[in-house]
């Protein structure tokens, strides 16, 4: 039976495609999510991160983060590292689509189920797990509620209670979390109040400072991972190496990640003439929310960016890949989400849009399975 079986999928989740990546771009793109790795281990790098991040992510933890999304644009000489996001969705949903094979969906759905049980073994030991709750802001009424739900039945096929529910409704009390009467050993957490610094999320707060309950992903995974200042370090050669990153490492670095700066106001004048060869991204946000392109700023949108915490990164263009919807060709922008849990890639998606930045509004468009194939690079803006 389809994973998706008798669930109301949202439109455009998945494109009418398999999308061929180059086995040369897959393993650049695993050598950087390993130098990442290797670098956010680094004192000097947690220091630096750490001292302008929300102080729930100064709690440290040995679950690891369940679902980094290192987001990719395929360039003729290799991968370009646009973002890092630490509750990456769609990895479940990206299973329910209707090209992918038995085996393949099997397997994910293990390797997923595994990484969740491997968090709970690194935060509690031997002790049993019971009972998950998956948590987000009003659950029912997010684009992704069905992989929710699809989440759900993969923890109850292992024997394990889970729970849907809005982060708010989470209480504390005897030193522990609960829902209602029943007592949550695993979080889920899928909300995009990174630092839980809303008061409506302080019972989830406790609980995660408490190491009451595992919560995954976490602060402290956001801010050294996701916070999209971080990309201003992470792509500067001359710090890695003086963080004792090795000369290997920090070339590759430089090259993957596009320039980055924080928009400050010594540096606004300049970044608004040079704003055509620009994006510009607030620093904790998530899902292409709040994401201008250049080009197409105006002046009361740049007056915000000013007032906000933003930071601009040189553009550089998504690939691109034909799909047939309704009897007729179409061109989609093209980008490579890779699925990452402790340095090891479980999934790779492709994401197949029209517009600005990433979306799921494109007809014939949405999620596509990812094929690896032999061979290199395509030519930048050519066929993925």
């Amino acid at each position: 039976m389809p994973a998706s079986s008798a669930l109301s999928l949202p439109p455009h989740l998945h494109a009418p495609t398999r999308v061929a990546v180059p086995a040369s771009q897959a393993e650049a793109m695993a050598r950087i999510v390993a130098a990442i790795e290797a670098v956010v281990a680094l004192p000097a790098y947690r220091q630096a991160v750490l001292a302008y991040a929300p102080d729930s992510a100064r709690h440290e933890t040995a679950a690891a983060g369940v679902f980094y999304g290192y987001d990719f644009h395929l360039e003729a000489d290799g991968p370009r590292l646009i973002e890092i996001n630490t509750n990456a969705g769609g990895a479940l949903l990206h299973l329910a689509h209707a090209h992918a094979r038995l085996a393949e969906r099997a397997a994910a759905e293990a390797r997923f189920q595994a990484m969740f049980m491997e968090e709970w073994r690194r935060h509690a030991g031997d002790r049993p797990l019971h009972r998950i709750a998956i948590v987000d802001e009003r659950p029912e009424a997010q684009f992704l509620y069905p992989e929710f739900v699809l989440f759900q039945r993969l923890f109850a096929r292992h024997g394990l209670e889970a729970v849907i529910a809005d982060a708010a409704d989470l209480d504390w009390r005897a030193g522990a979390l609960w829902l209602g009467e029943r007592r949550i050993d695993l979080v889920y957490n899928r909300l995009t109040d990174f630092g839980l610094d809303d008061p409506r999320h302080a019972a989830l707060r406790r609980a995660w400072l408490a190491d009451a309950a595992l919560v995954t992903p976490h602060p402290r995974g956001h801010a050294l991972y996701a916070d999209k200042r971080n990309l201003i370090l992470l792509g500067d050669r001359r710090t890695l190496l003086g963080w004792g990153v090795d000369p290997v490492g920090a070339d590759l670095l430089a090259t993957a990640i596009p320039a980055t700066e924080l928009v400050a106001p010594d540096n606004a004048e300049a970044l608004w003439r040079a704003r055509r060869d620009l994006f510009f991204k607030p620093v904790d946000g998530y899902g292409s929310k709040g994401v201008y392109r250049g080009d197409k700023l105006t002046k009361r949108v740049w007056g915000e960016i000013q007032r906000g915490r933003y930071v601009a990164q040189r553009a550089i263009p998504p690939g691109e890949q034909v799909v047939v919807h309704e009897g007729c060709d179409l061109a989609l922008k093209c980008d490579i989400r890779n699925y990452v849990y402790r340095g090891e890639i479980q999934l790779l998606a492709a994401r197949l849009y029209q517009g600005q930045t990433t979306n799921t509004r494109t007809p014939g468009g949405g999620f596509a399975l990812v094929d690896v194939v032999a061979g290199q690079a395509p030519e930048t803006g050519g066929r993925s």
